[in-house]
């Protein structure tokens, strides 16, 4: 679709927030007892992510491309990813170790080599990767509606510039939201960022863009609400 990111006009974040958060399904997943434990009893767990910076290709052994979906909460998206695409090597980044038990637990019977996980917090990704990933999505992660925490939300500057040597060399960042408000302030973001909007969607379900769906998506789809999603590319020497 044509779009136009200078005549585009949302309502406030935090308006649009407080609207939707009252009529969604409350989906967090309760605390886990020993998620931790438990986690790294799974083939699929990396315990010490830290210690494959520079070298993930020795773990996946091979030279594929690497994909990293940062917040992958109970898998749905990467691991249907995962089997969609061998030729591609997925990384899932989770913070919250009950959540990601469940991804975990998903693949128990499964042999994918093309996947794994981690649980780590994406503020700390530079001291995980070193221009190892060629694509990072970013799928209904937490919109933070409220101005005096933009920075926390995933597609700030303040994340943006993290990601820069995360990166092997062309950038791209697959972002897929309900939040139109957070939207706004992503494709702002990624354009003071150097990135090309090549792919742009007000309803991702009516395009003709290949998609995946995630647990949040069929929720919130089920709900009437419309997803957003953007591709954002930044070139080698931009």
């Amino acid at each position: 679709m044509n779009f136009d990111l200078f005549s585009f006009k949302a309502p406030p974040l935090k308006t649009v927030y407080e609207k939707n958060k009252k009529e969604v399904i409350n989906m967090r997943l309760r605390n886990v007892k020993n998620s931790q434990e438990r986690l790294e009893q799974s083939p699929y767990f990396i315990k010490n992510p830290k210690e494959y910076k520079g070298k993930w290709h020795t773990l996946f052994k091979n030279q594929n491309p690497i994909h990293l979906e940062i917040g992958t909460g109970k898998g749905n998206f990467l691991i249907t990813m995962a089997k969609k695409y061998p030729e591609i090597n997925f990384i899932g980044m989770e913070k919250f170790s009950s959540v990601l038990l469940r991804a975990t637990e998903k693949v128990e019977n499964e042999s994918l080599p093309n996947l794994y996980f981690i649980c780590e917090d994406a503020k700390e990704i530079q001291e995980i990767f070193d221009h190892e990933i060629s694509t990072i999505y970013l799928n209904f992660s937490d919109p933070w509606p409220k101005k005096r925490h933009e920075k926390r939300r995933l597609t700030s500057r303040n994340y943006l510039s993290l990601y820069e040597n995360v990166f092997k060399e062309e950038k791209r960042i697959v972002q897929k939201t309900d939040n139109i408000g957070l939207f706004a302030f992503s494709l702002e973001e990624l354009s003071k960022m150097g990135y090309i909007l090549n792919k742009v969607s007000l309803d991702l379900k009516n395009e003709d863009i290949l998609n995946v769906v995630t647990e949040y998506e069929e929720k919130f789809s089920q709900l009437g609400f419309k997803i957003n999603y953007v591709e954002a590319i930044k070139h080698k020497d931009s």
